[in-house]
């Protein structure tokens, strides 16, 4: 009885100390009144440190191996990178980059921690183009430094990797040379690393010229990518779960706030209906670990927000309820939202169980191949291992995930 009457106390003093819930920026006047409700936060308190990685990549036609062994793997990437001590958040970007005179000369996709997004714009890079020797790498690098949204965290480890089989156009006129965009990036507290696709002698020097002026790392791969790809007897069932868990998501929030989460679910509709087996299972995996849930839910989750006590259900105005929570009973409003929260407690606890068996039984198999040394996640691994300890960052020898 006296736990309940403290959880009650607990419940109405949640319920009483409240503050702005914030809307986007450009959608509500200062003066507009506050329509959310959210309990006070200690931002100090609150403050995790961040994962924030940039690929530049290479997209011309000879690339075509290591693309793909980019779509296949970022997920594993970015498990690895969320298995520090500290669980940090993972925010990704991509600048591909080609040639002037190609289809394009770089396309951005700017950090976020909403992988799915990222990923679903990966999905459609292809290997076309170049074929004539040096490559816009300057352009790419320019872009990485300048063109990202940078956290100013000094928790932060920010980091850029250059992949790519071609040496840097040095004969731009008007190009700014990557030994200054580096010098900035040093400035900024922005690391570099180059991954060297094939063995074309005249890459070899310039790439490890970027490290070093990066502070960072140079290896090299074979044209895939020496990436582990190795089918395991849990990916179908993980990648089903991971389905389940999309699934428990609601979003809320004025107009503007729910379009920006239908391009999110659709992107996450697409890896659905294109993404192998494999990719969804190693999603899955870093969905349901304790860094996934910034891209597994992102912001104006209804479920998350309620059962965090950041948001009341009974003060939301109709407007901002999902539609399918509109011509609900709040009694009934309520009752879903438990239904979807402990469904989504009970899918990602499942999740976690199999990713640890999907993990062990991976690193049998890649020991049992004699290791996975010059692999593109080994070296992911090892540059990362290195570098984010300056950033409080700490890896255990097993984190490196498949």
């Amino acid at each position: 009885m006296k736990s309940k009457l403290i959880a009650a106390a607990l419940f109405a003093a949640t319920t009483a100390t409240v503050a702005l819930f914030p809307y986007a920026r450009d959608t509500v006047a200062a003066n507009s009144p506050p329509l959310f409700k959210t309990p006070a936060v200690d931002v100090a308190a609150e403050a995790k440190p961040k994962v924030e990685v940039v690929f530049v990549l290479d997209t011309t036609g000879s690339m075509g191996g290591l693309i793909q062994a980019a779509k296949d793997k970022i997920w594993s990437i970015a498990s690895t990178m969320a298995s520090a001590n500290q669980a940090p958040e993972v925010r990704m970007g991509l600048v591909a980059y080609r040639d002037r005179g190609d289809a394009y000369v770089t396309k951005v996709v700017d950090l976020s921690a909403d992988l799915d997004s990222m990923y679903a714009t990966l999905m459609d890079f292809r290997a076309r183009g170049g074929g004539d020797g040096p490559e816009s790498v300057n352009q790419g690098l320019y872009d990485a430094v300048h063109h990202m949204s940078w956290s100013q965290d000094q928790h932060t480890y920010r980091v850029v990797f250059l992949i790519g089989d071609a040496p840097p156009h040095m004969d731009y006129s008007n190009d700014v040379p990557y030994p200054q965009t580096l010098k900035v990036a040093a400035q900024r507290g922005i690391g570099g690393n180059t991954i060297q696709s094939g063995n074309l002698a005249g890459t070899l020097s310039p790439w490890q010229n970027i490290a070093q002026l990066g502070h960072g790392s140079y290896f090299q791969v074979g044209n895939s990518g020496n990436a582990v790809a190795i089918a395991t007897p849990f990916d179908e069932k993980m990648a089903s779960l991971s389905r389940t868990l999309d699934a428990t998501r609601l979003y809320y929030g004025s107009e503007e706030q729910k379009a920006a989460k239908r391009v999110k679910t659709a992107a996450t509709k697409k890896l659905h209906e294109k993404a192998s087996v494999a990719i969804q299972a190693r999603r899955g995996a870093f969905n349901a670990s304790a860094s996934g849930a910034a891209n597994l839910l992102g912001d104006n989750e209804l479920v998350d927000d309620i059962s965090s006590g950041r948001v009341d259900l009974k003060a939301l105005p109709a407007s901002a309820l999902p539609e399918s929570f509109k011509a609900m009973a709040p009694v009934a409003q309520a009752a879903k939202v438990q239904e979807l929260l402990t469904e989504r407690r009970e899918v990602r606890q499942r999740l976690v169980e199999m990713s640890k068996k999907r993990d062990a039984f991976l690193k049998d198999k890649v020991q049992a191949r004699g290791g996975a040394r010059d692999s593109l996640d080994r070296g992911l691994f090892d540059a990362v291992r290195k570098q984010a300890g300056k950033a409080g960052l700490s890896y255990e020898d097993d984190a490196l995930r498949y």
